[in-house]
């Protein structure tokens, strides 16, 4: 049995599969701060063979809330002499330009614990000064004293030559074997020295609770005498061994919520559709990345915390390229100082939760407000629903304000949920120079089908599909992912002047460190597959293109395709193209995948008629004046394949809920998903 959990906000997602292919989804509260708890208690509670569990993989939020909530490790840094500030110093970027009262972020490491030492590099990795050892020394015995927790370690130009790092690292363990070290040169090899001593910063400020947090897991897997493989998910897509995870944790920022997006390519490869909005609606937030031509995004320009007011922190490891913003179905609807309905960021969570769970939550919700507008059914909740309360405390905190009635401020904090999240749909697309018609939306998580059908017909997109498994789409997506390893290193050199057999060995001493990587993960070197890829720009430029090559080794004609891929890249990206500038690789990039064996998808059987699968007709509250409609229910396990549904219609399932407007129409597909087509021109 392969067996996946994510944990979420809200919920704690289940999907586990069989050998002979029968999968089955289950959720449960997720609980703070022992997030383990949930994950072991939605085990327990649906799986009575837990000694039959082979393979075991997680997506886990531990990562990203000590960052967010600051309850990482007292770290410290050791770094270049002169460069103690950096943190402090960061970048000159000011999103908010005319704020006279901005503030840059405060540095996760207080200046106090960032030391220095004589020591430096050139830019071509060559010593101008050697590691003093007696500094490194002197700083341990004043880290003891503080009592710190764990070291960074991060030296000026150590992407190109790590020796330095590696001698300090040497010396600490042996001064004190019990800390944790994390040196820049085994967290990122790019430059940017900002960035990359911000990264290997904060893996170090959550190496300890990650490696608690693992271990932990780890131990009350191995009392359920499972004896399991075990593996977590990486924020690019990919999944790595419990104990790699350990090494570098800050490659699991975002561990739970990628495993959608690749669920979402491995679904389109499926069923054939190569251009994809992946779209992920959870309790507490909302997510959505662009997928195209089969390929998920991965970018290194990645940040916590940073939104139009603040810089925010980045992190310069591979994630996969998504937005998110704070809208889900636990999203607390609100009125501002000016009187304007807002609805998020703030999320009523697991516990209370909504006001219809019953348990205390005392906020209108976008939840509460789909029960009210007949969406939602109260039969379907696992807690008793006191209506009359969900109705009383949307028309006090929100309807009397507008002198509306409490349906139609329901619909109100359902549109201005919609908008929020049509706005981030325009950010991967629209935005980024996509026409969303050429894009099928793939939508999922507990409020995924619920909206997306208003939302494709806002935005244009003619099909919309709800996968199979859609309230725990993440997890299962973890059942369909490789081991993946991103090995990027920057080598600066022009095009004009390449020398090939140079690169080539580039190449080929990056992909043997992958090999042996997975070797250690007991991964064979015949089950592993690279793509590279280079990052690319005109010659003056500051950013640039992420351009896919060739593998093996190049010709002269190869090197000509390429710079013709990456001038047709960047006018899609910067809408013009300069074919007589000189072009430059600043970045090489391989993506290496291990191959493990993964659950076989299978098609549905049904022999169920449309008039079995109907549950009963109900008053459902729709946009557009339409009012009050009589809408037909149908149970989602019951319908058949390829028979036609017209809106207005309801599609329930376990934890999930398919709205269907007039003038669209649905089927189920042959491995049961649900295939919308919006009416979108």
């Amino acid at each position: 049995m392969r067996v996946a959990t994510d944990i979420g906000g809200t919920f704690t997602d289940l999907v586990y599969v069989n050998d002979q292919g029968r999968l089955d989804i289950a959720k449960g509260p997720t609980t703070p701060p022992n997030f383990e708890k949930g994950v072991l208690d939605v085990i327990d509670k649906s799986i009575d063979n837990k000694e039959e569990i082979s393979t075991f993989i997680h997506g886990t939020t531990v990562i990203i809330n000590a960052l967010t909530e600051r309850k990482g490790a007292k770290t410290g840094l050791i770094t270049t002499e002169g460069f103690r500030d950096i943190l402090e110093i960061a970048r000159g970027n000011r999103p908010d330009l005319f704020n006279i009262r901005y503030k840059k972020p405060e540095p996760f490491i207080e200046r106090h614990l960032r030391k220095e030492i004589s020591e430096r590099l050139n830019y071509q990795g060559e010593v101008l000064t050697p590691l003093n050892k007696e500094q490194v020394k002197e700083v341990v015995d004043y880290f003891k004293k503080e009592q710190v927790e764990a070291i960074a370690i991060a030296y000026l130009h150590s992407y190109v030559n790590p020796e330095h790092e590696k001698e300090t690292v040497r010396i600490v363990k042996e001064l004190w074997p019990e800390i944790e070290v994390s040196a820049s040169h085994e967290v990122i090899q790019e430059w940017r020295e900002y960035e990359r001593t911000n990264t290997v910063a904060l893996n170090s400020y959550v190496k300890p609770a990650a490696s608690a947090y693992v271990n932990k897991l780890d131990n009350e897997l191995e009392a359920f005498n499972t004896g399991s493989n075990n593996f977590i998910m990486q924020s690019n897509g990919g999944m790595t061994t419990f104990d790699e995870s350990k090494k570098v944790p800050i490659n699991m920022v975002e561990s739970g919520p990628v495993a959608g997006i690749y669920g979402a390519a491995v679904l389109g490869d499926l069923i054939n559709e190569k251009n994809i909005i992946a779209f992920d609606i959870g309790g507490t937030t909302a997510k959505c990345s662009l997928i195209e031509n089969g390929e998920v995004k991965v970018s290194t320009d990645y940040y916590i915390e940073r939104n139009d007011r603040n810089a925010g922190y980045p992190i310069k490891t591979p994630v996969v390229d998504i937005v998110e913003i704070g809208n889900g179905g636990g999203s607390i609807a609100w009125l501002d100082d000016a009187g304007a309905l807002k609805v998020g960021p703030e999320s009523a969570g697991a516990y209370p939760g909504p006001v219809s769970y019953g348990q205390g939550g005392k906020e209108p919700t976008t939840t509460d407000a789909s029960l009210i507008t007949g969406r939602l059914s109260a039969k379907n909740f696992d807690y008793d629903v006191n209506l009359d309360l969900v109705k009383d405390v949307i028309q006090e905190k929100i309807a009397n304000y507008f002198d509306m009635t409490a349906e139609e401020a329901a619909l109100g904090i359902i549109r201005i949920a919609n908008s929020n999240m049509l706005n981030a749909l325009k950010l991967i697309s629209i935005r980024k120079g996509h026409n969303p018609q050429d894009f099928t939306l793939v939508a999922f998580g507990g409020g995924g089908s619920m909206h997306a059908p208003a939302l494709a017909k806002e935005l244009g997109v003619k099909k919309v599909v709800i996968p199979t498994a859609s309230p725990v789409f993440s997890a299962w997506g973890m059942l369909m992912s490789d081991l993946r390893h991103d090995y990027i290193k920057t080598y600066i050199k022009r095009l004009n002047n390449l020398d090939l057999s140079e690169i080539m060995s580039q190449w080929n001493m990056i992909e043997n460190e992958a090999y042996q990587q997975f070797d250690n993960e007991g991964v064979q070197k015949n089950q592993v597959v690279f793509d590279r890829f280079a990052d690319m720009r005109y010659l003056g430029q500051e950013h640039t293109v992420k351009v896919p090559v060739p593998e093996g080794d190049w010709t002269d004609a190869e090197l000509e395709t390429i710079k013709e891929t990456f001038h047709q890249l960047h006018e899609q990206k910067y809408t013009f193209r300069l074919d007589d500038t000189e072009t430059e690789i600043v970045n090489l990039h391989v993506t290496a995948f291990g191959k493990v064996n993964k659950p076989a998808i299978q098609k549905t059987e049904k022999n169920t008629t449309l008039e079995e699968a109907k549950i009963e007709t109900r008053d459902v509250y729709f946009e557009d004046s339409e009012g009050w409609i009589k809408t037909e229910v149908y149970q989602r396990e019951l319908l058949p394949v390829n028979q036609m549904i017209k809106g207005p219609a309801v599609v329930e399932e376990k934890a999930a809920v398919t709205v269907i407007y007039k003038g669209q129409s649905l089927t189920v597909d042959d491995y049961g998903n649900l295939i919308i087509e919006t009416g979108a021109k």
